[in-house]
């Protein structure tokens, strides 16, 4: 059981023993000053209460590789990457799983809100949204492959936020009571942050409108995001809004609220669940942010690396680097990494 010391994993161990499996916990150990601090000494109390082995396993040098390298890399090419995806694939289920499984151990639970399943007709494990709506974490674990899914465990996928808060107090779990923060390994601004693990990497340059035009002076590229309006310290007829960020000429594009509408997006690195690979073209709810709202869309192949998102209405500030990921109904179809808005 991968635990942090948090109310979600710590229930989904005490989950775990009602089922009767045979449970030992295990915590990540972040590079040194990353993560979130306390977390090994939280989870090895619940691990005391709920009577069950605790081993800290180390994935500094993963963690590295995979996340922070991968975080500072995007930004510095004008894109806006999500950390948690990659930590999810890549640590969780990746360096993590690895080292569990030479321990002999057959499966990996976390305490995430999703349902994972085997669909005898599709000879597959699908993967669906947590009953709790409002908690569901499918979107950060689209890129999970069928042999991690095969090793998987969601203990929480049928509750709700409320129902395991209850079942934490009933069982008297000495959890801590705060939220998961967005990054876990970011305290404080993600700038500040990005400024001191790679100085340099935010060189000033020009804010262009649409046509290309000289406006101002940007403090560096990873300081804007797609759709951002604020700290943009122009003096203009009308609202602005950051609708491109350009790392070939280093520069920041903004135009009218209009220009952040956009009905088409082109995405790489692309991963299914629900078959194999995609044939023709697939009628999806795809959602392009985190808390985002599924829009209708049809999915279609442009080559062995990219595929086509076509929205049924303009979707706004759809933001390279995001994922967009496919659902039908509460199934996960599959998701991809946004390359490009738009259509080329």
């Amino acid at each position: 059981m991968g635990m942090s010391g948090g109310v979600d994993s710590s229930v989904a161990a005490a989950l775990l023993l009602e089922q009767g499996y045979t449970v030992k916990g295990v915590t990540m150990r972040f590079p040194s000053g990353m993560g979130p601090v306390g977390v090994a000494e939280k989870a090895a109390q619940v691990a005391e209460k709920l009577g069950i082995p605790h081993q800290v396993i180390d994935v500094g040098e993963a963690f590295r590789t995979r996340v922070i390298d991968y975080f500072v890399r995007e930004y510095s090419q004008g894109r806006t990457p999500n950390p948690c995806l990659a930590c999810n694939t890549y640590i969780k289920f990746g360096a993590l799983w690895a080292q569990v499984r030479r321990m002999g151990i057959r499966r990996l639970a976390t305490g995430h809100y999703v349902r994972r399943e085997w669909h005898p007709g599709r000879s597959r494990y699908l993967l669906r949204r947590g009953a709790d709506a409002g908690k569901d974490q499918s979107y950060v674990l689209y890129g999970l492959s069928q042999s991690q899914l095969a090793g998987a465990l969601f203990p929480l996928g049928e509750l709700s936020k409320t129902e395991v808060r209850r079942l934490a107090a009933t069982l008297a779990l000495p959890v801590q009571a705060s939220e998961s923060q967005e990054i876990c390994f970011v305290k404080g601004d993600y700038r500040e942050f990005l400024q001191k693990i790679a100085p340099g990497i935010a060189q000033p340059g020009p804010i262009l409108d649409m046509a290309g035009n000289e406006l101002g002076t940007h403090r560096g590229l990873s300081f804007y995001t797609i759709g951002q309006r604020r700290g943009l310290g122009l003096a203009a007829g009308q609202p602005l809004y950051v609708v491109g960020l350009d790392a070939g000429q280093n520069a920041v594009i903004v135009g009218p609220a209009k220009d952040l509408l956009q009905d088409a997006l082109i995405a790489r690195d692309v991963n299914w669940i629900l078959f194999q690979d995609l044939t023709g073209t697939c009628h999806v709810q795809a959602q392009i942010r985190y808390n985002g709202r599924p829009a209708g869309a049809k999915v279609s192949r442009l080559d062995a690396e990219r595929v086509l998102v076509k929205f049924e209405q303009p979707q706004r500030a759809i933001t390279p680097g995001q994922a967009v990921v496919f659902y039908q109904g509460d199934l996960v179809v599959g998701g991809g990494v946004i390359d490009v808005v738009g259509e080329a």
